[in-house]
Formats: C-alpha cells, structure tokens, sequence
C-alpha cells in the first residue's frame, strides 16, 4: 500500500491510534463494524442465559450436551443452503434475508412461550446455530472490506465492539431477568437483530459510495460468478479439498471439543448447586432456572469484563510485536494451565475461575486471530468456506464432547476431574495445529497467494 500523510487524519483516527495502527480515514469504517458487530454480541449475551435456564432447567447438563448433535445435523442442511443463497443475491440481501429470519425465530419463540410450550430443546439447537452463522456472516463481511494489511491492524478495534458487546448483553440480561422475566427477553434480542441489519445496510452504503465499487451480485467479483455459485454448492467440499482449510476447521473442532466438555463441568456443578440452594431455602427466593440464570449472566459478565480489557489492550499489540503465529498458540496454552488445575481442583470455585480464563482468551484474542486467519483466503473461501468451517466444524466439537460426555457419564463414572484430564490430551492435539497453522498463515501472506489444494509445507 502506498503510505499516507499521518497528519490528515481526524481526531477519531488519532484516538484509535491508543489501541491499533489506525491510519487517516480508517476510523470511522472501524467504528461502524465494531458497533454493528457490538448489536450482535449485545443480542446473543441477552438471549444466551436464556438458553442456559431453559436446558439446565428443564432438562440436564447431560441433555445439554447430547443436544449439540442436533446442530450438526441441522447446520448439514443450512450451510450448503446458505452457500447457495450467497451466490445467488447481494451481500446486503444475504445479510437482511438471514437476519429477518432469525429475528422472526425469536418472536415465533416467544408466542410459544406465552402458550406454555416447552421450547428448551429447540431453542437450544436454534441458538447454537444462530451463534455460529451470524457472526460468521458478519466476519465475511469485514473480510470482504479489509485487506489482509487493514485486517490485521483494524480487526482489533472490530473485536472490541464484540468484547463490549458481550459485555453489555451479559449485563442488561442480569438486570432484566428479575423485573421482566426470561421470556421477555426473546424480544429484546429480536429488536437488536433489527437494529444491527439497519447499521448494516448503512454500512454497505457508504462503502460503495466511498471506493465507488457496488456490492456484487454475488460474493465473488462479476468475472467470478459462475465460479462462485459452483463453490458455495460444495462448501464442505472446497474445505476437504484445501489443506489450509481442513487444518483450520480441525483446530476450532478441537477447540469447541474441549469448551464445550469444560461447558459441560461447569454446567454440572452449578446445577447441583442450584438444586442444593433452592431445596435449603438460601436461593433468594429463585426458581433453579432463575438461579441458574442469575449465576451464568455474573459469570458471563466477569468473563466478558476480563475479555474486554484483553481486547482493548493487549490484542493489537500482541499482533503487531509478536504476529498471528505467537497469537494463535495463547489459547491452547491458556486452556492446557486452566485443566491442569481442574484435573485437581474440580470444585464451583476453581472451575469457574479456569473457564473464565479461557473463555475470556477465546473471545477476545483468539476471536480476533481466528477471523484474521482468513485474510488470505479468496472471497469464496471467506464466505461459503468460513461458513462451513465457523459453524459446522465447531459444532461437530460439540457432538465430540457429547460423545465422551455420554461415554465418561454412563461406562467411565467420569468426575470433574476425569473430564479434565480428557481436555488435557485434546488441547495436546490443538497445540500441535496451531502451530502448523500460524506457520502455513505466514507463509501465505509472505508469498501473497491464497491457500489451495495442494499448498502445505511449501509446495504448490
């Protein structure tokens, strides 16, 4: 890129240089994706407790993580849809089809809740892949407005307006749950959804009046299209077929495998709390549910606190002094120390405190680099690939950990202890990928080619 004169550029993009290497003109774009990504994670953080009170409280912990082969079969069936829905329209009417669909999902919820069905298991499945496809659409997105250089210096400021995000959703669910009840908050999220397509939609505006480029008719460039529309029938397909791909949806398979099975310890433990409290009258009046409830919004309130500071602080310095390799490698380290501990300690305390640890790494840095890892890639591979790998591949770690989870509860009698050191061996296996994988990202960005079938170790 050419340089630019550092004295042009405005008060907004003199103060993000705090954080990132922002360079002139380059704020106000930034601040636009931070804020449309921050109405995501607000959205979520509101609707996730209540997928955690309704599957804990109508169910089990062993049910909540036997439901996660549910997504998978169900994301077997949207992805390839959502690819093929991609190469067909705009990604203004792609990410306004999709997101009118999920907020209906909400409303249509919150009907049923008001007719006293029970909606715990779907809603737990419906979330799960809303999770995963949203915000994979809106990191296509920014992938499709930053060049790999922008990427890596911006992306930091894009993933604070996450890290805020959850923060905030975390906190307003906590302090809506007593006054308004959970079933409220469906609609909550619904209004957010709304507002994010709105900021989306200017967004895409000004872009295309800004570079004087229209948004495609697909997410490939106009000579690409028959290309593109082939590639999004086979989603799954280009990822077997492209070494680089198949690594990275292995690493965030090994990763979700192991979140979800500490998911799974420390749904186990404070559903056992809950009942206690509630049974010996020191719940404070709560149901299970809404203790349940109250617990995981503090929870997710620490986390996302401690996420934020490492996004606002740490993350762009850790990519430009150390890179995405070094970046790449913290959270398998962090969760290696973290089951370390619980592999001795499994008690409220100490899981608590371990999972914060990791889930707090995991959204903040690791988001940050994980999204930053397609950089290189073609717009196809951002878009139909990113899908696949973002959604399908990380839920199938959930049917992983469903798996041993069925396995350690029914055959093994497995303890907080002995899921840990499960974790352990996996996270041994996640190390070892992501090593492999920052070496394969700095050798394609050194190269400046995007990954194909056979490029692995140098040869193309």
């Amino acid at each position: 890129m050419v340089p630019q004169d550092r004295s042009s550029a405005s008060s907004l993009d003199r103060f993000l240089r705090l954080f990132a290497d922002v360079r002139p003109g380059e704020g106000i774009t930034a601040v636009l994706l931070a804020l449309n990504i921050f109405l995501l994670l607000t959205a979520y953080y509101v609707l996730k407790p209540v997928r955690e009170a309704l599957i804990l409280g109508q169910g089990s912990a062993e049910l909540k993580s036997y439901m996660s082969a549910g997504m998978v079969v169900v994301l077997a069936v949207v992805v390839p849809l959502y690819g093929r829905l991609a190469a067909r329209v705009t990604r203004r009417r792609l990410i306004n089809v999709v997101t009118a669909i999920f907020a209906v999902c909400l409303v249509a919820f919150y009907a049923l809740v008001q007719l006293d069905v029970q909606i715990g298991m779907v809603y737990f499945i419906w979330i799960g892949v809303f999770n995963m496809m949203i915000v994979a659409q809106f990191w296509g997105f920014a992938n499709d407005l930053y060049t790999k250089d922008e990427g890596e210096r911006l992306f930091a400021i894009v993933g604070f307006g996450a890290s805020l995000g959850a923060v905030l959703g975390a906190v307003v669910a906590g302090w809506l749950i007593a006054p308004i009840g959970l079933d409220q908050l469906l609609l909550v999220g619904a209004g957010l959804l709304v507002a994010q397509a709105a900021l989306t939609n200017y967004v895409d505006t000004r872009e295309t009046a800004r570079t004087g480029v229209q948004s495609p008719d697909s997410p490939s460039p106009s000579g690409e299209v028959e290309k593109e529309k082939k590639a999004s029938k086979g989603a799954f397909g280009m990822v077997f077929a492209t070494p680089y791909l198949l690594l990275l949806g292995l690493m965030l398979m090994c990763l979700n495998w192991v979140n979800t099975t500490g998911e799974y310890i420390l749904g186990s433990v404070i559903e056992d709390v809950a009942r206690e409290a509630v049974a010996a009258g020191t719940a404070d009046g709560l149901t299970v549910e809404e203790y349940i409830g109250r617990f995981y919004s503090q929870f997710f309130s620490v986390v996302n606190v401690v996420g934020l500071l490492i996004q606002l602080f740490l993350v762009s310095r850790i990519i430009k002094y150390f890179g995405v390799r070094f970046g790449v490698m913290a959270l398998p380290c962090i969760a290696m120390g973290a089951y370390n501990v619980l592999a001795f300690f499994p008690v409220l305390a100490a899981v608590r405190w371990a999972k914060t640890a990791e889930n707090a790494t995991d959204y903040s840095l690791n988001n940050t680099v994980r999204n930053m890892l397609f950089l290189p890639c073609t717009r196809e591979q951002k878009y139909s690939a990113k899908q696949a790998i973002d959604s399908f591949f990380v839920r199938i770690g959930d049917v992983l950990s469903a798996a041993l989870v069925f396995v350690g509860t029914t055959y093994l009698a497995l303890g907080g202890s002995g899921f840990a050191v499960v974790n352990i061996v996996i996270v041994a296996v996640w190390l070892v990928l992501a090593f492999i994988i920052g070496r394969e990202y700095k050798q394609l960005t050194t190269d400046g080619v995007a990954p194909g079938p056979t490029l692995i170790g140098g040869a193309k």
